[in-house]
C-alpha cells in the first residue's frame, strides 16, 4: 500500500510540475490535467496521497494540490465514506492544522486558505450534531502558536462566508449551523476579542515576533468583519461599545488601521431597530472623533494609505447616516455636542485633493442639509456657508490624470485609467454637487446669493486666460478661464433656482441681482466657450429680471446678438459658432416657454427683429430659424384670442405652406426616384468636393419645412383656463361627458400640410425597396444604415465625437426627416385633439403611409413609429378607438410577430469584428423595439394604472381600449401570440414584465369566454415552459413564469385534459406527484393546500424545464446531507393514532435512538 501511494505521488508531482511549467506545450499540459482530474474522481488512494503531498516538506505548489485533493474528497465523496474514514480524515486535518504548516510569516497564504477550506467543508457536513466540540478544539489550537491562531481565524471567517454571505448549503444545514453560531456568539466574540487584544498588546510592546502578532491581529480583524455584518447589534455595542472603542484606537496603528476601518465601516452601515443603534452615537464623543481626525492627517499618495483614507471617509459618512436616522426619531437622540467637530472632519475630506474622496462625502452632506431637524441646527447652518465656499473649488473641473497642473492629478492617476474615465466620473460628481448645493441654498439662501454674486463679478472683471491653447487665440475646454466660468455657472444655476423658491418675494435681492444681470449683459467676449457660460448666466438670472420688466428687452437683445454670433475669419471653429447660436436659441425658447406672459409686451419687437433677420440674408440655419418661430408661437399663445393667434400663425407659416404645397415639392414627396435625385442621394460625391450644392440646399428646404411644421403644431395652443378659452373663441362645443372641445389656431395650416406629410412617410418607406436601394450612388450606399453615434449609444460604446463625413450627414438627414414626420403626427394628436381625430379617412391615410413596405423597413426605423403610436393612444378620445386605433394597431402587432433575431449559420460564425458588432447591434435594436411594443401594450392599452398588490395574483383589468380590441378576434389573438412568444425571446427584463403583468390578464379574458381551441391552450402553456427553459436561471423570471404556468394549469386543466399530456413530457417529472396534484385540483372533496404549498409542489413538477446558466450547466453538483434537526422536532409521517400502541416500557427501550 505504501509503495503504491509513493509511486502514485511521484506521478502526481510530475503532473503538477508539467501543468505549472510555463515551457510545457499545450498537449502535455492537457494530458497532465486530465490525469490529475481522473485521479481525484476515481482513485481509492486520494486520502493517503493527498496527505503525503500536503506534507510541509513538499514544495508549495505540490502541497496546494495535495490539499485540493483532500477538499475534493470531502466535497464529492463524503457521503460515501465510512464513519472511521471520516474520523481518520478529520484527525489528519486537525494534525495538519497543528503542525502541518511553516511559521506564520513563512507560510504561503494560498496554503493557509486551502487548509482552512478543508476544515470548513467538514464543519458544513458534520457540525454541530456529529462534531459538538469543534469550537473548543479551535480554541485549543490557538494556544499552540500564532500560525494556528491565524488558521482558526481563517476557518471561522470562511464558515461565516459560506453559511451567511454566500449561502452555499441546503436550507436545513444552513439553519442548523447559523443557529448554533448565534447561540455561541457571545463566547465566539469574547474569544475573538481576547485574541485581538493579546496580539495588539504584544505588537505594541515590540516584543520578539511582533510581525507575527501583527499578522494574527490582521486575521482577527478580517474575521470580525465577516461577523459584524450579520450578528445581533447587541454584540457590537455591548460593554459600552467596547469593540468600537478598540477599533477606533487601532486607527492610529499603520499596520492595522485599514482592517480596523473596514470593521468600523461595516458596523456603522448596519440597519436595524433605531433603539439598538442608539449606542453608535458614542462615536461622536471627543475621544472617538479625535482618533478619527488624527488618523486622517496624511498627504502622501501611498496605495494602502489612500485606501485607508477612503475607508475612513466612508466610516464618517456611515456615521452621518446613523446620525440622520436617529436624530428627530422616536428614540429621542439629542444633537451631539461634537456635531461641529464631526462636520469639520467631513469637510476635511470634502476639501481633500482626491476628487474621489470629495464625491464620497456628497450624499452625507445632502442628508444633513435636507434633514428636518439637523438642517435648522446652528452648527449645520454655519457649516452650510463653509460648504458653499468649498464648492467654489470642487465645481472646477481639474485633476485629469494625463495632466500635472493640480494636486488632484496625482490622486486621479490612482483612481482613473484615462481622461475619459475621469471626465465621466466628474460629470456624475458635479450632478451630485448640484443636488447638495440646492439643498444648501435652501438653508442659507441670501448668503449663497452673496457668494455667487461675488464669484460672478470676479469672473467678469478677470482677464481671459486661454492657458496652453494658442490656436486661433481662443479658449479650449480645459483653459483656466473656461473651467472657472463653467464652475461658477453651475453654482449660479443651482443658487438662483433655489432662492426663488426659498425666499419671500419681498425679501428677494432684486436690486443686487439686476446689478449682476446688467454686468453680465454689458460683458462682451468673442470667445465662444466663455460666451456660452455668459448666456447660461443670463438665463439663470432671468427669473429675477421679471420683477424689473424694463430689463427684458436688453436680455432679448443680448440673446439675439448671440443667435447671429460669428468669429471673423475663423472658419476652422465654425462648430463653436453653432454651439453658441444653438445655446442662444434654446435660451430664448426656454424663456418664452416658462415666462410667456412677461414676454408678451416684447412680442412686436421680437417679431420685427425675426422678420428683419429672415429678410436680411444673415446666414441662419434652418434649426435656428425654426427655434425663433417656435419662441414666437409660445408668446402668441398669450394673445388668448383665437382669430388673432390664427392670423399670426397663418402669416408666420405662409412661406412654409407655399413651399410645402408647391408642385415641385409635391412631385418630390410623392415619387421615390424624384426624391432621391432631389436630395442628391443618387449622385457620387467625394470628400474633396463637399456637396454644398443644389442637393444640400434641397435637403435644407425639406428639413426647414418639417422643423417649422413641428414647432408650430407642438407649441400652438389654447389658454389653460376654461373661461379665458371661452372668451377667446377657442371652445367649439362639449363632449357627451361634458368635457370642452377646443380648436387650435394651427389646425387649418396643418390640414393643408398633412397630405404631403403622409406622402413623405410613404415615400420614405418605399426607399427601402430593392429597386430604390439600387438607385443610391456608391457614396450613399450606406445612407439608410443606423448612424454610428446611435449605434454606439445602443451598445454603450463611448468615444470622442468626430467631424461628420458626407455619408454621416446623409444618414443624419434621413434619420431626422423620418423622426420629424412621426413627431408631427404625435404632436398633432396631442395639440389638435378632436380636430385631428375627426380628419376624414385618417386611419386609412396613416396606415397607407406608415405601414407601406414595412417588410423592407429596417428595425431601427420602426422605433419612432412606436413612440408616436404611444402618444396617439394616450391622447386619443375613447370614441375614436374603433375608427382609428384598431386599424393602426392591428397591422403593427401582426408585423411584430414576424420580427426575429436571426441566428448565425456556421459560415457566419467565423467573421470579422465589424460583423460581430453589427449582429450585436441588430439584436439590441430588435430587443428595444419589441420591449417598446410590449410596453405600449402593457402601459397604454391593456392595464389600468392601479398596480396589483402582489405579482403572484395579477389583478389588472383591461382598459376601455383593451375591451375595444377584445371585440376583434384576429387582433386580440395577435396580442396574445405576441405576448406569449416574447417570453422566450432573449430579453429577461421583457420576459419578467410580460409574464407578471400582461400574459394572464390577456388570456383570462378569452378563458372566461370559453371558446379557446385545444391547440391554442397547449401552445400558450408550452410557450411559458419554453420561457422557463430560456430564462429559468434568473430567479425573478423563474418565479413569475412558474406562477404564470400554475395559473394557466389550474384554471384550464379541468377543461383541457391535453395540458396533462404537456406536463408528462417534462424531463424527470414525478408522475405520481403529478397525479396527486391533479387529484387535489380536480376532486372537490380532496384536501386543498394553501397557495404557498401549491406553488412549491408545482415548481417541483416543472423543475425539469427550468434552464440553467451556461456557467452552471457542466458544474459538478455538491451534495450535503441534512443531519437530524437540533431545534425542531420533525413531524411524524403518519398519524400517531394509527401507529402501534406505545407503552412506557417502549418509550425507555434501549432500541430507541437517543442523543
Amino acid at each position: 500500500m505504501a509503495d503504491q501511494v509513493a509511486a502514485m505521488c511521484d506521478q502526481l508531482v510530475k503532473a503538477v510540475n508539467v501543468i505549472m511549467d510555463a515551457e510545457t506545450s499545450q498537449i502535455y499540459r492537457l494530458e497532465a490535467l486530465k490525469f490529475c482530474e481522473e485521479f481525484k474522481e476515481t482513485s481509492s488512494l486520494c486520502v493517503p496521497c493527498g496527505l503525503q503531498l500536503a506534507d510541509k516538506a513538499q514544495p508549495a505548489v505540490v502541497r496546494h494540490f495535495g490539499l485540493q485533493i483532500l477538499e475534493h474528497i470531502i466535497k464529492f465523496r463524503w457521503n460515501d465514506m465510512q464513519q472511521q474514514e471520516k474520523v481518520h480524515l478529520k484527525e489528519c486535518a486537525m494534525q495538519l492544522l497543528s503542525n502541518g504548516t511553516h511559521s506564520i510569516l513563512d507560510e504561503e497564504s494560498h496554503i493557509k486558505d486551502a487548509l482552512s477550506r478543508i476544515v470548513v467543508e467538514m464543519i458544513k457536513r458534520e457540525w454541530p450534531q456529529h462534531w459538538p466540540d469543534m469550537l473548543k478544539e479551535m480554541e485549543t489550537l490557538t494556544s499552540q502558536g500564532e500560525a494556528q491562531t491565524e488558521l482558526v481565524m481563517l476557518i471561522l471567517l470562511r464558515l461565516a462566508e459560506d453559511v451567511i454571505t454566500f449561502q452555499t448549503l441546503p436550507t436545513q444545514r444552513r439553519r442548523d449551523i447559523q443557529q448554533t453560531l448565534t447561540q455561541n456568539m457571545e463566547s465566539i466574540f469574547t474569544f475573538m476579542m481576547g485574541i485581538l487584544q493579546i496580539n495588539v498588546e504584544d505588537y505594541r510592546k515590540l516584543v520578539s515576533g511582533m510581525r507575527a502578532h501583527c499578522r494574527v491581529a490582521v486575521a482577527t480583524l478580517n474575521t470580525l468583519a465577516g461577523y459584524i455584518d450579520w450578528v445581533a447589534l447587541v454584540y457590537i455595542t455591548s460593554g459600552n461599545c467596547h469593540l468600537l472603542e478598540i477599533l477606533c484606537l487601532l486607527l492610529s496603528e499603520p499596520e492595522l488601521q485599514l482592517e480596523a476601518a473596514e470593521c468600523l465601516l461595516i458596523a456603522m452601515s448596519r440597519k436595524g431597530k433605531l433603539e439598538e443603534r442608539k449606542p453608535f452615537m458614542l462615536l461622536f464623543d471627543d475621544v472617538a472623533i479625535q482618533y478619527i481626525l488624527s488618523a486622517a492627517q496624511a498627504v502622501e499618495v501611498v496605495e494602502r494609505r489612500y485606501i485607508f483614507l477612503k475607508r475612513l471617509c466612508q466610516v464618517l459618512c456611515a456615521l452621518g447616516g446613523q446620525l440622520c436616522s436617529l436624530v428627530g426619531s422616536d428614540v429621542e437622540v439629542e444633537v451631539p455636542a461634537n456635531l461641529s467637530k464631526y462636520m469639520e472632519a467631513l469637510l476635511a475630506f470634502t476639501t481633500h485633493s482626491s476628487q474621489f474622496l470629495k464625491s464620497s462625502t456628497m450624499a452625507t452632506w445632502g442628508a444633513l442639509f435636507r434633514h428636518e431637524a439637523l438642517s435648522k441646527d446652528a452648527a449645520v447652518v454655519k457649516m452650510a456657508v463653509k460648504f458653499l465656499r468649498a464648492s467654489m473649488t470642487n465645481l472646477v473641473k481639474t485633476g485629469f490624470p494625463s495632466r500635472d497642473n493640480n494636486p488632484n492629478c496625482e490622486y486621479s492617476r490612482v483612481d482613473f485609467d484615462s481622461d475619459e474615465d475621469f471626465n465621466s466620473f466628474f460629470n456624475s460628481f458635479r450632478a451630485q454637487q448640484g443636488e447638495v448645493l440646492r439643498s444648501t441654498c435652501r438653508i442659507v439662501p441670501l448668503e449663497a446669493f452673496r457668494i455667487g454674486a461675488e464669484w460672478l463679478q470676479y469672473q467678469i472683471t478677470s482677464p481671459i486666460d486661454t492657458g496652453d491653447n494658442t490656436a486661433e487665440g481662443l479658449c479650449s475646454l480645459l483653459s483656466p478661464s473656461v473651467v472657472q466660468w463653467d464652475a461658477m455657472t453651475v453654482f449660479m444655476e443651482c443658487m438662483v433656482s433655489q432662492i426663488i423658491k426659498s425666499v419671500d418675494e419681498e425679501k428677494l435681492p432684486i436690486d443686487q441681482s439686476m446689478e449682476l444681470l446688467q454686468a453680465v449683459l454689458n460683458y462682451e467676449t468673442k470667445d465662444p466657450l466663455i460666451l456660452s457660460c455668459v448666456l447660461t448666466n443670463v438665463s439663470a438670472l432671468f427669473p429675477l429680471a421679471i420683477h424689473r420688466p424694463h430689463f427684458l428687452p436688453q436680455v432679448l437683445i443680448k440673446l439675439f446678438k448671440a443667435v447671429t454670433f460669428e468669429i471673423d475669419h475663423e472658419p476652422k471653429v465654425s462648430f463653436l459658432h453653432g454651439n453658441v447660436r444653438r445655446h442662444a436659441c434654446s435660451s430664448i425658447i426656454k424663456i418664452c416657454r416658462d415666462y410667456p406672459q412677461y414676454m408678451l409686451p416684447c412680442f412686436e419687437m421680437f417679431y420685427n427683429h425675426v422678420k428683419e433677420l429672415f429678410s436680411s440674408g444673415v446666414a441662419l440655419t434652418h434649426m435656428e430659424k425654426c427655434a425663433l418661430m417656435e419662441a414666437l408661437v409660445l408668446i402668441s399663445n398669450q394673445f388668448k384670442d383665437y382669430e388673432k393667434q390664427k392670423a399670426f400663425v397663418d402669416e408666420l407659416m405662409a412661406s412654409v405652406v407655399a413651399e410645402w404645397t408647391s408642385n415641385e415639392i409635391r412631385h418630390v414627396l410623392w415619387n421615390p426616384d424624384t426624391f432621391l435625385s432631389f436630395i442628391g442621394a443618387d449622385k457620387v460625391v467625394t470628400e474633396q468636393k463637399e456637396d454644398a450644392d443644389t442637393a444640400a440646399i434641397n435637403r435644407g428646404r425639406l428639413s426647414f419645412c418639417l422643423y417649422a411644421i413641428l414647432a408650430v403644431v407642438k407649441r400652438a395652443h389654447w389658454p389653460a383656463d376654461l373661461e379665458e378659452a371661452k372668451a377667446g373663441g377657442f371652445v367649439v362645443g362639449y363632449t357627451p361627458a361634458g368635457a370642452p372641445m377646443y380648436r387650435n389656431p394651427c389646425t387649418a395650416q396643418f390640414l393643408i400640410l398633412m397630405p404631403n406629410l403622409l406622402a413623405l412617410i410613404r415615400t420614405h418607406n418605399s426607399l427601402f425597396l430593392p429597386e430604390n436601394m439600387a438607385r443610391l450612388s456608391e457614396t450613399f450606399s450606406r445612407a439608410h444604415e443606423i448612424m454610428d453615434s446611435l449605434s454606439h449609444h445602443l451598445l454603450d460604446i463611448y468615444d470622442s465625437p468626430v467631424c461628420k463625413t458626407t455619408i454621416e450627414r446623409m444618414q443624419g438627414f434621413f434619420c431626422t426627416l423620418y423622426d420629424n414626420c412621426y413627431q408631427i403626427l404625435g404632436s398633432a394628436g396631442v395639440s389638435l385633439q378632436q380636430e385631428f381625430y375627426n380628419i376624414d379617412k385618417l386611419a386609412e391615410g396613416m396606415a397607407g403611409s406608415a405601414f407601406v413596405s414595412l417588410d423592407h423597413v429596417p428595425d431601427h426605423r420602426l422605433r419612432p413609429m412606436i413612440h408616436i403610436l404611444i402618444c396617439l393612444v394616450l391622447s386619443c378620445p375613447q370614441e375614436y378607438y374603433e375608427s382609428l386605433l384598431c386599424p393602426l394597431l392591428g397591422p403593427l402587432f401582426g408585423y411584430m410577430l414576424q420580427v426575429r433575431i436571426s441566428t448565425p449559420t456556421e459560415e457566419e460564425l467565423v467573421c470579422q469584428e465589424t460583423q460581430v458588432t453589427q449582429e450585436m447591434l441588430e439584436e439590441q435594436v430588435v430587443r428595444l423595439l419589441t420591449r417598446e411594443v410590449l410596453e405600449l401594450l402593457k402601459e397604454d392599452m391593456m392595464m389600468d394604472s392601479v398596480q396589483s398588490a402582489s405579482p403572484a395574483q395579477p389583478t389588472e383589468e383591461l382598459t376601455e381600449l383593451g375591451k375595444c380590441l377584445l371585440k376583434h378576434e384576429n387582433l386580440y389573438m395577435s396580442l396574445l401570440t405576441l405576448s406569449f412568444t416574447s417570453l422566450s425571446w432573449k430579453d429577461a427584463t421583457n420576459c419578467h414584465r410580460t409574464a407578471s403583468l400582461v400574459c394572464w390578464t390577456l388570456l383570462r379574458q378569452v378563458v372566461v369566454a370559453g371558446n379557446l381551441l385545444t391547440e391554442a391552450v397547449t401552445w400558450f402553456f408550452t410557450s411559458v415552459l419554453r420561457g422557463l427553459q430560456v430564462h429559468g436561471q434568473h430567479e425573478v423570471c423563474s418565479s413569475t413564469l412558474s406562477q404564470l404556468a400554475m395559473l394557466i394549469y389550474e384554471n384550464l386543466r379541468p377543461r383541457y385534459m391535453e395540458l396533462r399530456g404537456v406536463m408528462t413530457q417534462i424531463p424527470n417529472i414525478n408522475l405520481e406527484a403529478l397525479d396527486q396534484y391533479d387529484h387535489r385540483l380536480m376532486d372537490p372533496s380532496a384536501q386543498k393546500f394553501g397557495e404557498k404549498k401549491r406553488k412549491d409542489q408545482f415548481r417541483k413538477l416543472i423543475a425539469g424545464t427550468v434552464g440553467k446558466a451556461l456557467c452552471q450547466q457542466f458544474r459538478k453538483e455538491v451534495h450535503i446531507r441534512n443531519l437530524p434537526s437540533l431545534f425542531k422536532k420533525p413531524k411524524p409521517d403518519k398519524d400517531i393514532v394509527n401507529n402501534e400502541p406505545l407503552g412506557l416500557a417502549a418509550l425507555f427501550s434501549p432500541k430507541n435512538d437517543a442523543l
